[in-house]
């Protein structure tokens, strides 16, 4: 029988419900279990694609081309297992399917209501996606953890706490178990950890019928024991369902944390799993990563010039490929954040202070990132900080639209074509470098891009890119973009040493670039993050990382191999089926 972890949050939103779900599935998945995910939000769009990521962080986009809520990054990157879209549940697509049943005449004579329909909707949509193959042997699952989105509480949940109240007694207790996360604050004033919100928010639960089988405590100091007896008494679990959940200097010790206080003895016991009493090497890659991490002397700053850089988790995956590749190569990452508005000459008058400190952030950078985004404000900030890579010889990786803006650049100042821009920016420009796709429908914003898994064909043996693939002829990435370098152009550019090296598979479409005479100068059409693994660095970032710290010929004449010292141990029991990582064999703590 499939056993169903149900993830729900309390107090507040945004407490790291996505860390906890994902790290459950991977002590569950250490254990040899086939773990699947499922996150549900209650908003009533259909997918994330149209949110700017103001509002939830960035768009995660999986294989398939769904564009999906960051969490499902966290899932992948935690288990390693590729979801499909169906895998974000969202009340829009639940309406919508039970709307077009309507219409069809699935419900004929009968008042449509969210109980029973709904409600059942919800649950069959869990069961048929809990059983997707998720890994790479395209296995069935045995164990789904669901994430409910928001909070206890809310109106747009409630449909689907009904739905999970109903879903415990059809599946049975034995397969089904509640995690409840909550909030302990801790006032400065009296610095006294406080269990109130938390009874509050597990009464209201109970109310609404789902009693937590583990209630998980976010905190910023351990849980003192006075105050998880506390917990134990009023919440109606004992002392060793309460889990302490405090902040950690590492996301990757979250996993051990769960492990050492017993979760997964206490789920096999309470879901009757057949998990095998293994060592505890089974976590030793975590252990070793988050060891190493807090470790690391020798630092390395990339600066990230982007539009949405007030909130980190507007690039959540492009922080994490640049963590991965700084902890491959044993360096401290530092992130210097530059809105590219303030990199502008119109910036220099309004606010000269901004200005200079901008200039000053990018100027003493190791690396330079330009990442994916939409519309024009920003941009020229964008290019300037292009320029001054290019010319400066900084390592340089453009993702998408930096990519896009590099040729900009490019054309601008080596070509000679002052007014070359993209017709998303300026549809009247002279030299439109880069145009809007055939296929992109300007009336439907809604799941119009090219999205999704495309395949990229090197053209070139003599990539740098194509070297840090491990010389592979094509690869296969995730894209997510309505606009395309123009391919009538590319003449003018390979004649000054600016190649297209990577192409798609018609040839048509312009995926990668790379400048001659340049340490790392390189730009993606797709989106490597989205593919990146903490034990498996994404290829554009690593070479970014490498180029920053002054390793990457190194790198490149030892035939893509790390020293010893910036691998991991193939000792360590993995929590990954791919074990085998043959790039990056992950080095043994002792050798260092």
């Amino acid at each position: 029988m499939m056993k169903y972890i149900l993830v729900t949050g309390g107090v507040i939103s945004g407490i790291g419900k996505g860390i906890i779900a994902s790290s459950v599935g991977t002590i569950l998945k250490s254990c040899g279990l086939n773990v699947t995910a499922i996150k549900i939000d209650p908003y009533i769009n259909i997918d994330a694609g149209t949110f700017s990521p103001y509002e939830h962080g960035e768009v995660f986009v999986l294989d398939d081309g769904g564009e999906v809520d960051l969490d499902l990054g966290n899932y992948e990157r935690f288990l390693d297992i590729r979801l499909t879209k169906d895998n974000n549940l969202t009340t829009g697509k639940i309406y919508q399917s039970v709307i077009n049943k309507e219409r069809r005449g699935d419900y004929l004579g009968k008042t449509v209501q969210v109980v029973p329909h709904i409600t059942d909707a919800i649950q069959e949509w869990v069961v048929k996606q809990a059983r997707v193959p998720v890994d790479v042997d395209r296995v069935e699952p045995q164990v789904c953890v669901i994430e409910l989105g928001g909070t206890v509480g809310d109106i747009e949940s409630m449909p689907f706490i009904e739905a999970f109240r109903q879903f415990q007694f059809k599946v049975k207790r034995e397969n089904f178990c509640n995690i409840h996360v909550s909030l302990i604050p801790q006032p400065s004033a009296t610095g006294e950890q406080k269990t109130k919100p938390t009874q509050n928010s597990v009464r209201e639960l109970r109310g609404l019928g789902l009693s937590p089988d583990l209630i998980m405590c976010r905190c910023s100091t351990a849980l003192e024991n006075s105050v998880k007896e506390k917990i134990s008494m009023f919440c109606h679990v004992e002392p060793e369902q309460v889990i302490c959940v405090h902040d950690v200097s590492s996301i990757y010790r979250v996993p051990l944390l769960l492990e050492d206080q017993g979760v997964v003895g206490y789920l096999s016991r309470r879901l009757n799993m057949p998990i095998e009493a293994r060592p505890r090497r089974m976590l030793t890659k975590w252990k070793e990563m988050s060891e190493r991490s807090d470790r690391l002397l020798e630092q390395c700053s990339i600066a990230l010039v982007g539009k949405y850089t007030k909130f980190s988790d507007s690039y959540a995956s492009v922080i994490k490929a640049l963590e991965h590749s700084a902890l491959a190569i044993s360096h401290k990452l530092e992130v210097k954040y530059i809105d590219s508005a303030s990199l502008e000459p119109c910036t220099l008058q309004e606010e000269p202070v901004k200005y200079h400190e901008a200039w000053q952030k990018l100027c003493s950078a190791d690396g330079i990132l330009v990442p994916g985004g939409f519309g024009v404000r920003g941009t020229e900030g964008k290019i300037h900080a292009i320029n001054w890579a290019r010319k400066q010889k900084k390592p340089f990786l453009g993702v998408c639209l930096g990519m896009q803006l590099a040729v900009c650049e490019f054309a601008r100042n080596t070509l000679g074509w002052t007014d070359a821009n993209s017709t998303e920016f300026d549809p009247d420009s002279k030299h439109p470098v880069v145009i809007d796709m055939p296929e992109h429908n300007p009336g439907q914003m809604g799941g119009t891009m090219r999205l999704g898994k495309r395949r990229t064909v090197f053209q070139s043996s003599n990539s740098v890119l194509r070297k840090l693939y491990g010389d592979a002829e094509y690869v296969e990435e995730r894209h997510r973009h309505r606009f395309e370098v123009n391919p009538e152009l590319k003449g003018h550019f390979e004649a000054k040493g600016f190649r297209f090296v990577g192409q798609d598979v018609e040839g048509e479409r312009m995926e990668v670039i790379e400048l001659d005479d340049h340490p790392y100068f390189v730009g993606v059409q797709y989106h490597p993050e989205f593919t990146s693994r903490p034990i498996k660095p994404s290829p554009p970032y690593l070479g970014l990382l490498l180029a920053a710290a002054g390793k990457l010929q190194g790198y490149l004449q030892k035939g893509c191999r790390l020293s010893p010292r910036d691998t991991y141990s193939d000792r360590s029991g993995s929590s990954t089926p791919d074990s085998e990582i043959s790039e990056l064999k992950l080095p043994s703590i002792s050798s260092e």
